[in-house]
Parts: C-alpha cells; structure tokens; sequence
C-alpha cells in the first residue's frame, strides 16, 4: 500500500499553511460558431466567469451549484483538460497554464479526478487490476513492476472491495462499487489533491452515503484535499470544511461550512437551502420554502449586473446596472449581493 500520511489535521485543513491550490480570477469562454464549411464565431458561452477559490492542504472545499453552472468546467480547467480564457491556476505557486509537458505531467500525478459516472469512466474492456494499475504505467517510477499485483490488491481492499475482484471486469459491479474503482486508480499515484466531480449523483441515495464515508476516511489517511463538486448541498453538507455557491459561472457566496449552512446570505443559497427536505416530522413547516420561478438564464446571454437578478424577489434597478462584488457585506462572510441577509436556517440533526 502507498505511504499513508497521519491525517490527524487533515479533516479540517490546515488554516496557516499556504494554500495547495489557488484559483485566481478563472475565466473560460467558448466560442459560438455558425455555419458548415466557414466558420464564424457569433458569440461565446460564458461558462466561468471570474472564479477564485483557496484550497488548503487536508482541506475540502465544496463548489455547489445547478446543471449548467459551470461547475465541471472548473475541474477540466484544474485538470488542465480545458486552457483558461484568462485567470490563473496556481498549484504551489506554480501557474498550471505556463507548465511544459514534463511540469504538466508531474502535476497530474499530484492532482487526480473522480469522475462522475461510474458506468463510463471505466474501460468495459479492461479488469479492475489492469484499471487500477494503468496509472504506474505512465508513472513508472511510483510503483516497481514486481510489487503492483500486491498494491492493486491492497488499493481495492482500503476502498472496501474483495481483493480477489482484481481479474474481474467493470461490468461485473454495481455503480457503487465502480464508483469505488474509480476512487481506487485516483489514489494509485499518490496525490495530493482529488477533484471529485460529482462522484455520488449517479448513485442510489444509500450508496451515496456510504462513498461519502470512504471519501472521508480516505482523507484522514492520506491527508487529501477535495475540491468536491456537487449540485446538491446536502450532500457535501458533513464533508466540505469551506463551500462556495456557483451561479451562471460566478461564485455568488462563499465561506466556513457553518456559515454558509447556517446563516446563508445571499438569496440563491437561501433558495438551494429551503430545498432541502427535512427528514424530522417535528421540524417540518418550520421553515419557509423559497420557492424561484423562471429558467436559469443562457450563458451565451447572461443578464446585465447580478446574473441571478431575473429570478430574485429581492432585485432593484442597482441589480441591473452593477455587477455586485463578492465581499462580507456585515454577514461574517462574503456574498455577492447588494442586499443580503443573513437567514435562520432550520437544518435536521445529523451525525457526522
């Protein structure tokens, strides 16, 4: 088994350490073109738009949002999948966008990814060794030949599968147990960080609960920052230390777990919190259900000003002319909105 940290602070980061991870001003745009034999660009898609987020070693910070925010954009680009149209991505200080291809390949096997369908992200004509295995292949240097039959076997047994699974094949499991492969192979090289792009919404609601856990007793372990990507909050409610909403491409609010459960600013997280079902009969009705009419506006055309104008009961014509800086507007934290407020949510008890 890989070299496993003591995370005895790695549940909850490392607040004076330097930052693993920095996101500074992240935009990417994606052009819209017309036509079959020439091209011609007639507007842009912009799916981030000014995005900065920290992560700390040990940390996890949650980035929450609906379909279509802009949210697994934000991990291709961290992934360096995607070029940023602007804005930095700093990996120990290091801008990702200026590495060559050896710097490149060094940082992927310190930033690794669990992808969010596990009936997809697995190839159906490889075992679950070879698949666990294939990253040694480009990292040779990680894992001597002559050992990885013995730390494939020991990689499927910390991620709660029999070892003997190994000659098996990715059709042979559940989604919840290929899910568990995949968490496998992101651990094979060692990483420091794991972008986890919705890695439960394709699963049953038991299952989730259960890779939560092992995501969470694999940090402890090896002392991992998650960037945790999700579009419900509930379910990186126990996991993330910090969070950050997302909004048609922009962080609308963003702070301590208790901040932004508890006392949520800004009117979209006041929205996606209302939301959430209460599971306690005692508690239902206790608290008001925010309820926003019309769609998500394109982001090929987003609206002037706050983009989440159009669907906010609170908008006036400031809204409209302004873009609203994400700043602590007197809440104990930052949140883009001219009038936010600080809203009493009622949340069901739950153990961590």
């Amino acid at each position: 088994m890989p070299d496993q940290p003591q995370g005895s602070e790695a549940r909850h980061g490392s607040p004076g350490a330097e930052p693993v991870l920095v996101i500074k001003d992240l935009v990417k745009h994606f052009p819209l073109t017309q036509g079959i034999v020439f091209h011609r660009t007639i507007g842009q898609v912009q799916a981030v738009d000014g995005v900065s987020l920290e992560l700390h070693p040990g940390e996890t910070v949650g980035l929450v949002g609906e379909s279509g925010c802009g949210k697994s954009t934000v991990a291709k680009l961290v992934m360096a999948l995607e070029r940023p149209t602007s804005g930095q991505i700093l990996f120990e200080g290091q801008d990702v966008a200026a590495m060559n291809n050896r710097q490149l390949r060094r940082y992927r096997r310190q930033v690794q990814i669990v992808f969010q369908d596990p009936y997809t992200s697995l190839n159906p004509r490889m075992t679950v060794g070879n698949i666990v295995a294939e990253p040694w292949e480009i990292h040779p240097d990680v894992v001597p030949s002559k050992d990885r039959p013995r730390q494939v076997r020991e990689l499927l047994e910390r991620v709660g599968l029999n070892p003997d699974y190994a000659n098996r094949y990715p059709h042979q499991f559940s989604g919840g147990q290929r899910q568990r492969i995949g968490v496998a192979r992101a651990l094979a090289l060692r990483p420091k960080v794991i972008v986890c792009d919705e890695p439960v919404s394709a699963l049953d609601v038991s299952v989730q609960a259960q890779v939560m856990n092992l995501l969470e007793d694999l940090q402890d372990d090896f002392a991992l920052s998650y960037l945790f990507i999700a579009h419900d909050l509930s379910v990186v409610r126990h996991l993330s230390d910090r969070v950050a909403v997302m909004y048609l491409g922009r962080i609308v609010e963003s702070g301590s777990h208790a901040e932004v459960y508890d006392q949520p600013a800004h009117p979209y997280t006041q929205a996606l919190l209302s939301a959430v079902p209460v599971r306690d009969p005692g508690l239902r009705g206790a608290k008001e259900r925010i309820v926003l009419t019309g769609d998500v506006p394109s982001p090929a055309n987003p609206p002037s000003g706050c983009r989440f104008r159009t669907r906010c009961w609170k908008a006036q014509d400031i809204c409209a002319s302004e873009v609203p800086a994400l700043i602590d507007r007197g809440q104990g934290h930052p949140s883009a909105c001219y009038f936010a407020e600080s809203l009493e949510i009622v949340h069901t008890p739950t153990s961590s």
